[in-house]
C-alpha cells in the first residue's frame, strides 16, 4: 500500500504562533473546559488564567449560551447579513446599541473577529471623511505596543513590531505614536491633523497591559474637537466587564465615535465580533445614500448572534460586571502584597482583570523578554495557564473566579517563577563550571 510520507510535525494540524518543535505535543492538545479549567490530551488538568485569550469572561461550558446557539442552529442554520438581513442579527444589534447606550450610539456592523473588525473601522473612517468632502484624511493613527489582530489591515496598525516588514505589510497610511505621551500626539496632529482619519486606541494597551492615563484620554478627546478625526476605541480585550465597567470606554468622559468588540461579546463560543458606530457616524451614511464595501460570509449570523444575546442575559443574571470589580479589588491586595514579598517581581500593570506581572533580573534590570517562553512553560508545570507580557506574564482571570480560583492562581503562578529561576540559576552554575 503506497502511504503519504510522514507529516514533518507528526499530523497535519499547523497550530497559530506555536514553535514547530512544540507542535504535536500533548501537554498542549486540550480536548474540554469547563468553569475555569483545562484538561489536556496527556491527562493534564490546569487553572485558566487567561480566560481562554482573553474571551472565556464568564468561564468555560455555560449552559445558557450553548442552548441559545443550538436552538439557533436548528431554527435558522445559516442566514447572513449580506445583501440581506435577519431576525437574530436585528435583536442583537439592538440589545448592543441598548447596553452600550443608545443617546450617543446608532448602529451595528458585524464582523468575525477583533483584526477583521479592525480593517472594517479602517474603511468606514475613510469613507466616512470622504462623505465629509475631506478625501484626503485616510491616515489612520495607532499606539506603540498596541495589538489589533494579523489580517493585513489591523496587521498595519497593530504597534508591536510583530514581522509586518516580512509580510509586505502596507503602513504607508499608518502612523504611530507613544501611548501616554500627550506632547506626541499634540504634535503629529500640528504637522498632519488634515489628513488624519481616525485614531485608534485600546482602553489597555495589549501584551503591557497599560492603562491609558485621564491626562493622556483628555487630550485625545480635545484633539479630537479640533481636528475632525474619528475616535475608535478597541475594546476586543477590555469589553464585557473586563476592566470594570461592560465597556472601559463608558467610563471616558466622552464617548468614541467607533467600539470595537468581540472576545467576550460570545463568551468565546463563537466567531464573532462588532463595530458599534455612534449616530453621527452611522447618520453619514444614510444621508449620503452610501453603501459600506465590506461584508464577511460568518459575520451576523443567526447562531453568533444567539451567542451575543444570550451572554449579555448571563453576564446581566450573573451581575458579572460587579463580580469582576470584586475580584479585581482583591487582586489590587494580593498583587501588591506579592510585589513587595518577592525580590524578582519588578512591579504589576493593568486595571480590573486585566494585569501583568513584571519580573527583574537581581540588579534590578528587567526580565529578559528572551526568557518569557520559558517562564509560561514552567508556570504550566506548576498548574496553571498565562500567556507572555512583556518582562514577564499576563493574569486574565475570569470574571467568574472565586477567591479560592484566585489564591491558586497566584500560588501556582509564584511557584512557577521559582521553578523557573531554580532553572535557569541551576544552567548558569553549569556554564560557569
Amino acid at each position: 500500500m503506497n502511504r503519504p510520507p510522514a507529516h514533518p510535525a507528526g499530523h497535519p494540524l499547523w497550530p497559530s504562533l506555536t514553535a514547530p518543535a512544540d507542535q504535536g505535543r500533548e501537554d498542549l492538545c486540550a480536548v474540554s473546559a469547563h468553569g475555569v479549567r483545562v484538561r489536556f490530551a496527556d491527562g493534564g488538568e490546569l487553572l485558566d488564567g487567561s480566560s481562554g485569550l482573553w474571551n472565556t469572561n464568564i468561564g468555560y461550558g455555560n449552559e445558557e449560551i450553548a442552548r441559545a446557539c443550538a436552538d439557533a442552529l436548528r431554527e435558522a442554520s445559516y442566514l447572513s447579513v449580506f445583501r440581506y438581513e435577519n431576525t437574530y442579527a436585528r435583536r442583537a444589534a439592538e440589545a448592543l446599541i441598548e447596553a452600550c447606550g443608545p443617546a450617543h450610539y446608532g448602529r451595528v456592523l458585524f464582523s468575525t473577529s477583533g483584526g477583521a473588525a479592525n480593517d472594517l473601522v479602517m474603511k468606514v473612517a475613510r469613507q466616512y471623511q470622504a462623505l465629509r468632502r475631506q478625501p484626503q484624511r485616510k491616515v489612520v493613527v495607532g499606539l506603540r505596543g498596541s495589538y489589533h489582530g494579523l489580517t493585513y489591515g489591523s496587521f498595519a496598525l497593530t504597534g508591536d513590531d510583530l514581522g509586518q516588514q516580512l509580510y509586505a505589510v502596507d503602513q504607508r497610511f499608518v502612523r504611530h505614536v507613544t501611548p501616554n505621551e500627550p506632547a506626541e500626539l499634540a504634535a503629529l496632529m500640528a504637522r498632519q491633523g488634515g489628513q488624519i482619519a481616525a485614531v485608534v486606541v485600546e482602553p489597555v494597551l495589549g501584551s503591557g497591559a497599560v492603562p491609558l492615563t485621564d491626562e493622556y484620554l483628555a487630550e485625545l478627546l480635545r484633539l479630537r474637537r479640533e481636528h475632525g478625526f474619528l475616535l475608535v476605541a478597541d475594546e476586543v480585550a477590555t469589553g464585557f466587564g473586563r476592566t470594570g465597567s461592560l465597556f472601559a470606554s463608558q467610563e471616558w468622559p466622552e464617548q468614541p465615535d467607533l467600539l470595537v468588540s468581540s472576545k467576550g461579546l460570545t463568551n468565546g463560543t463563537a466567531a464573532a465580533a462588532v463595530v458599534i458606530a455612534s449616530r453621527q457616524v452611522a447618520d453619514a451614511f444614510t444621508e449620503a445614500g452610501s453603501v459600506l464595501t465590506h461584508g464577511e460570509t460568518q459575520a451576523g449570523t443567526p447562531v453568533t448572534c444567539a451567542a451575543i444575546l444570550a451572554t449579555l442575559a448571563e453576564m446581566r443574571r450573573l451581575d458579572a460586571v460587579a463580580l469582576g470589580r470584586r475580584l479585581s479589588a482583591r487582586l489590587d491586595t494580593e498583587l501588591a502584597a506579592l510585589t513587595a514579598a518577592h525580590p524578582r517581581i519588578a512591579g504589576t500593570t493593568g486595571q480590573g482583570c486585566f494585569r501583568s506581572v513584571r519580573l527583574c533580573d537581581p540588579d534590578g534590570t528587567p526580565f529578559p523578554q528572551e526568557q518569557v517562553h520559558a517562564l509560561v512553560q514552567a508556570i504550566r508545570e506548576a498548574g496553571a495557564i498565562v500567556h507572555p507580557g512583556v518582562n514577564g506574564v499576563q493574569l486574565i482571570p475570569a470574571l467568574t473566579y472565586t477567591d479560592a480560583d484566585l489564591d491558586e492562581l497566584l500560588a501556582r503562578v509564584l511557584a512557577g517563577i521559582e521553578l523557573h529561576l531554580a532553572r535557569t540559576a541551576a544552567e548558569a552554575a553549569g556554564a560557569a563550571a
